[in-house]
């Protein structure tokens, strides 16, 4: 490797909107995020389908008539 043209890789600290707090190591001191797996749905459980427009019924609709 080259001496001096790599980025410093030390302590980081990732600070979600929910208010987590996570230490890890990057190449930046300090990031702010919106979600994180303690807030996002998908990783809490709270994951709900949801048929916005009716989507499900239009695409049944469409194609029914290619069902034997």
């Amino acid at each position: 490797m080259k001496s001096d043209i790599h980025p410093n890789y030390g302590e980081a600290t990732i600070t979600c909107a929910c208010g987590n707090v996570i230490k890890t190591r990057s190449t930046k001191k300090e990031m702010q995020v919106n979600t994180c797996s303690a807030c996002h749905p998908y990783f809490t459980g709270a994951k709900t389908m949801v048929d916005t427009e009716g989507r499900v019924d239009s695409f049944k609709k469409r194609y029914a008539k290619f069902a034997k």
